[in-house]
């Protein structure tokens, strides 16, 4: 008997495998059903359903819905189900019968796939300007740079305050305090004297003030502009827009693949956005002491916001 059960397991097994070895792609064409268990799908093809493994792929789909008639592609799965009602069978492509039928020489029809890339570069003006702005002094003994420097950055401050208005930001970004060396040939460095630095930025959303608050920084005792830097802070509707035109490009470069291919486009399989990217204008200035009825002139131009999307489409084809 334990005989007989080993020899029975082991065809059971082989069966199985057999049974594995042979799957293979079938069309299947019948009605749209939803099944007993909730977010279920069969196609219903005479007396016989099968349970669609994934309708998820395909509910986007305007004809997807009760009693349309479908052709699929695909495979029958040995799975367990809650219900098990129907074959399990996974589907590679899908579509109305209608336009399966109007499509000459389908069976001879093939599926690829082609990875292609969306960009886009959209304009848009900034609405935040960070200014850095420095103190430097020098002296040959290094408290008198460092007062020197305190007393100047202080009253630096406090004009950077009343020129940008309540709603800017100031705030330190850098300190030192180095000494100043001359070098001599076959001689160890000297020191002449210590330099003191102090770095202060300011974040403004008023655009217009920028060339005033570089001049009543200058008049305090400023002497280093480090660098003007724009960016857009409300970027919300900027990134829709290069994030939409950049999928249509996507979209686009697919469907022109599958034309020159003599196939169309079955559907999207995957979409990956790749990220945003601002490239910020180069300000235009005059930086330094202005004449005290001008203002140091400052264009500010606009933003190129970036956007890319790697895109993975279906394409029917003859070849």
């Amino acid at each position: 008997m334990k005989r007989l059960q080993l020899i029975t397991g082991a065809l059971a097994l082989m069966l199985a495998t057999a049974i594995v070895l042979q799957a293979k792609e079938i069309t299947v064409r019948g009605k749209l059903q939803k099944t007993v268990e909730a977010g279920g799908w069969l196609i219903v093809s005479n007396d016989t359903k099968y349970l669609i493994l994934n309708p998820r792929n395909f509910q986007g789909n305007a004809w997807f819905k009760e009693s349309t008639n479908v052709e699929a592609v695909g495979e029958v799965k040995e799975v367990m189900t809650t219900f098990m009602e129907g074959t399990p069978f996974e589907v590679k492509s899908m579509q109305p019968a209608d336009q399966a039928m109007a499509t000459p020489g389908r069976d001879d029809r093939r599926v690829t796939r082609v990875n292609v890339t969306g960009d886009s570069i959209v304009q848009a003006q900034p609405d935040t300007a960070i200014v850095t702005i420095s103190v430097v002094t020098q002296n040959r003994s290094a408290i008198a740079a460092q007062q020197e420097n305190a007393t100047k950055t202080d009253a630096v401050i406090r004009a950077l305050k009343a020129a940008a208005g309540a709603g800017a930001e100031v705030k330190t970004s850098g300190y030192s305090l180095q000494p100043m060396r001359v070098y001599k040939e076959n001689q160890p460095p000297t020191i002449t004297g210590y330099e003191a630095r102090n770095s202060v930025t300011i974040t403004l959303s008023d655009l217009t003030k920028i060339g005033s608050v570089i001049d009543a920084s200058a008049q305090a005792g400023s002497n280093d502009v480090s660098g003007i830097a724009f960016t857009l802070r409300q970027d919300r509707q900027a990134r829709d827009r290069a994030l939409s035109e950049a999928t249509r490009e996507a979209v686009s470069k697919a469907r022109v693949i599958a034309t020159a291919l003599g196939g169309r486009v079955v559907r999207i399989v995957e979409v990956q956005e790749e990220g945003f990217q601002q490239r910020p204008p180069v300000p235009m200035a005059e930086y330094g002491l202005a004449k005290a009825s001008v203002a140091t002139p400052i264009e500010v131009g606009s933003l190129d916001i970036s956007s890319r999307v790697q895109l993975i489409a279906e394409v029917e084809t003859n070849l």
